[in-house]
C-alpha cells in the first residue's frame, strides 16, 4: 500500500482553499486524513470530500503534529502567526499568501520553473507559493529563458476581481446590475467602478510609483528564475473577469529566437497549452478557456516588429486554480515524490 497523508488546509472555506480541496480531490493526491481548519467563525461547519463528511475545525485550537502537509491560504497575519507554529510542529507549510516570499532563506517555488528549490523547505519547514500573476508569466518564460536567455520583459496584465476576493466578485456583480438597471452604484471594495471599467491600480502604491503587485513581478521573478540581471517592467491592471488573469508580455531575449522556435519549445513544455491559430477566436480568453482550466495558455506568439531580439505574448490563467491552489498541491506532489 502506498504512503498517505494527513494534509492540514488552513483558509478551507475561502475560494482558493476550496479549490485546494477541490484539486487535492482531482488528482487523486495521497490523502490519509485532511483537516479543513478555518477561523471560529466556521468551525462546526461541513464539507465533503472524497465522498467523506469533514467538519471544519477552529484553526486556533489545531494541532499540525497531526499533519505531515499544511496548505495555507487565510492571508499574510494568519500565516505570520500559524505557519511557524505548524513548521515546528513538523507539518511542512506550502504557503499560499505573501508573507514569505520575499525571505531568502524561504523557497519560492513554480514546479515547472525552479522545482529544486523544494529541497530547501528543510531550512524553515515552509515553502512559498508566488503571486498569480508571476506564476502563470513564469511558466510561459521559462522554456525561452532556457534556450536564448531574457533580458529585459515589459508586461501589463489584466486580472480577475476573484484576486481580490468574494467581496470584489459581489461588487462587480452588483454593480453590473446597478448600471443596467439604472441604478446609483456603490465602490466599497475598489476605489472607482470596476463595472464595465478598468483601473490601473492593485495594492498599495510605492514610493517609485509603481504598485506592490507590480514590484512583486520584479521581485518574484528576479529570485524564482535565480537572475536578478532579468529587468522586469509591470503595469498591474484590475479588469471586469470573475476568473482568469491574462498578461501582455513583450520579451527582449539575449539571442533571437523565432516564433516557429517558440512553437517548437512549446510542445514539449510542462503546463502550456498553445492557442494561437490566427483567425477569429484562435487565441485565449480569461472566460472562455481559462476559467476552472488548469493549463497557462499561450496565444499570439509574435515577433516584435519594433525590437530585432523581440518576442511578444499573450497569456492566459485561472489564477485561483494555476495562480494558487494548483500551484499548491503541484509543490505538495514534489515534495512526498523526492523529499518526505
Amino acid at each position: 500500500m502506498s504512503k498517505k497523508y494527513n494534509v492540514a488546509v488552513v483558509g478551507a472555506t475561502g475560494a482558493v482553499g476550496v479549490t485546494m480541496l477541490a484539486i487535492l480531490e482531482e488528482r487523486g493526491f495521497p490523502v490519509d486524513n485532511v483537516y479543513a481548519l478555518a477561523s471560529s467563525r466556521s468551525a462546526g461547519k461541513e464539507i465533503q470530500f472524497n465522498d467523506k463528511t469533514i467538519v471544519i475545525e477552529d484553526l486556533a485550537e489545531f494541532d499540525f503534529k497531526k499533519a505531515q502537509i499544511g496548505l495555507f491560504s487565510a492571508g499574510a497575519s494568519i500565516s505570520k502567526v500559524y505557519a511557524p507554529i505548524a513548521a515546528e510542529a513538523g507539518c511542512v507549510v506550502i504557503d499560499n499568501t505573501s508573507q514569505f516570499r520575499y525571505d531568502d532563506h524561504i523557497p519560492l517555488v513554480v514546479p515547472e520553473v525552479n522545482p529544486e528549490k523544494i529541497a530547501n523547505y528543510k531550512d524553515h519547514g515552509i515553502i512559498a507559493n508566488p503571486n498569480c500573476s508571476t506564476i502563470q508569466m513564469l511558466v510561459a518564460l521559462k522554456p525561452i529563458y532556457d534556450a536564448v536567455g531574457i533580458d529585459r520583459l515589459n508586461v501589463a496584465t489584466y486580472q480577475a476581481v476573484s484576486g481580490t476576493g468574494k467581496e470584489a466578485i459581489d461588487e462587480l456583480n452588483q454593480q453590473s446590475s446597478d448600471i443596467l438597471n439604472d441604478e446609483i452604484i456603490s465602490c466599497d471594495v475598489y476605489p472607482k467602478q470596476i463595472a464595465f471599467n478598468v483601473l490601473p491600480h492593485i495594492d498599495v502604491f510605492l514610493d517609485n510609483g509603481y504598485t506592490k503587485e507590480e514590484m512583486k513581478m520584479v521581485w518574484e521573478t528576479q529570485k524564482i528564475m535565480g537572475d536578478d540581471n532579468i529587468k522586469v517592467n509591470p503595469t498591474a491592471v484590475r479588469v471586469p473577469v470573475i476568473y482568469g488573469h491574462s498578461e501582455a508580455i513583450h520579451l527582449e531575449t539575449k539571442k533571437k529566437i523565432t516564433v516557429q522556435e517558440v512553437n517548437e519549445l512549446y510542445k514539449n513544455a510542462p503546463g502550456i497549452t498553445v492557442l494561437d491559430d490566427r483567425n477569429d477566436g484562435g487565441y485565449a480568453t480569461a472566460a472562455t478557456e481559462s476559467a476552472g482550466q488548469d493549463p497557462v495558455f499561450v496565444s499570439r506568439i509574435r515577433e516584435d516588429i519594433s525590437h530585432p531580439m523581440g518576442i511578444n505574448l499573450w497569456v492566459v490563467s485561472d489564477n485561483v486554480r494555476k495562480g494558487a491552489a494548483l500551484n499548491s498541491v503541484q509543490i505538495a506532489e514534489i515534495l512526498i515524490q523526492k523529499y518526505i
